[in-house]
């Protein structure tokens, strides 16, 4: 009994020792400043997604399984979402090499 309970304490130790660190003192902020999607929850056939800068966006929606259901290049703020059945998606933005990602309801 002594034996197992050393192999699960090698084991856990081992795995806790293979954890990545992250300094987050270090980490840069590369998300885009100013960054709106309205209306949220969305219940008609569009939303809205301005930024600071508001300029060109490549805008792409996954559902909850991952897949890649939408990707659009935005150059005005209104982003067409008719093709999205009712759910939850996630949203990410990209605008000048930088990214953010936020949750979107359709209802």
């Amino acid at each position: 009994m002594k034996k197992i309970y050393f192999i699960l304490l090698m084991v856990f130790s081992i795995g806790l020792y293979a954890q990545d660190t992250i300094d987050v003192n270090n980490l840069q902020n590369d998300e885009i400043t100013g960054f709106k999607l309205y209306p949220n929850p969305a219940m008609a056939d569009v939303v809205y997604v301005t930024t600071e800068q508001n300029s060109q966006k490549e805008v792409r929606i996954y559902d909850v399984f991952g897949e890649l259901v939408l990707t659009d290049r935005l150059t005005t703020k209104a982003l067409n979402i008719s093709r999205l059945s009712p759910g939850v998606y996630v949203v990410q933005v990209t605008e000048n090499d930088k990214s953010i990602t936020r949750k979107l309801i359709v209802k």
